[in-house]
């Protein structure tokens, strides 16, 4: 039986670059974008700073690297265009729900996207500039081929709606883990506070659609 091979150029490449990732992550964790610079990071992985232009071409790159590998939106975007093909069945109805649900419980139940979203408000950079159009891009294509045909004899503005949905599970996620404070009465931190939401984005699309 050939023996495992646990080393090599391409696996200590692969395991250099996920220390890198992680060491960004942690370095944001606890500093913020201020503390994001080579040297730093280099230091935190234990790793020589030449690395980082090696394998990403430099900390810019690696820090957009780092970004997409924990947005939610990531996952979706990769799917993109059998999202497009499905969606037509009902107009983008379906698809509209389950991308304002899951964008929900993401951020309800993740840190790293909670902290994502919070350093794109507050943070005027080129990665997390890049990392808002690729989220962007996946709703532009959802309207132009799927949607917007459906609302051109409606007076109802689904952009709009679609912006004050997603406008408002961002603020009420960031406010319920990093504040704790609940918002009308409702708390986001319990079940049922969850649960009320969900419905409310989903009553919402359904009258939408009507």
């Amino acid at each position: 039986m050939p023996r495992k091979i646990t080393s090599g150029p391409i696996r200590d490449k692969e395991r250099t670059k996920m220390k890198l990732l992680n060491a960004v992550g942690s370095i944001l964790k606890k500093e913020g974008f201020t503390g994001l610079n080579p040297t730093n990071v280099a230091k935190k992985a234990d790793v020589n700073r030449k690395l980082i232009y090696l394998y990403f071409g430099g900390i810019e790159n690696l820090v957009r690297d780092y970004l997409n590998s924990r947005d939610y939106w990531r996952v979706s975007l990769d799917y993109i265009e059998d999202i497009v093909e499905e969606s037509k069945k009902d107009f983008g109805k379906k698809a509209a729900y389950a991308l304002v649900e899951q964008q929900f419980d993401a951020l309800m139940g993740n840190e790293e996207m909670r902290r994502i979203i919070n350093w794109g408000l507050s943070q005027d950079l080129k990665p997390l500039k890049e990392l808002n159009k690729e989220r962007e891009r996946l709703g532009e294509m959802l309207f132009t081929k799927v949607i917007d045909d459906h609302f051109k004899t409606k007076d109802k503005n689904i952009r709009a709606i679609g912006a004050l949905l997603i406008g408002g599970i961002y603020y009420l996620t960031l406010q319920a883990k990093m504040s704790g404070e609940t918002m009308c009465g409702v708390d986001l931190n319990e079940l049922e506070g969850q649960r009320e939401i969900k419905k409310t984005l989903k009553q919402i699309i359904d009258w939408a659609y009507l």
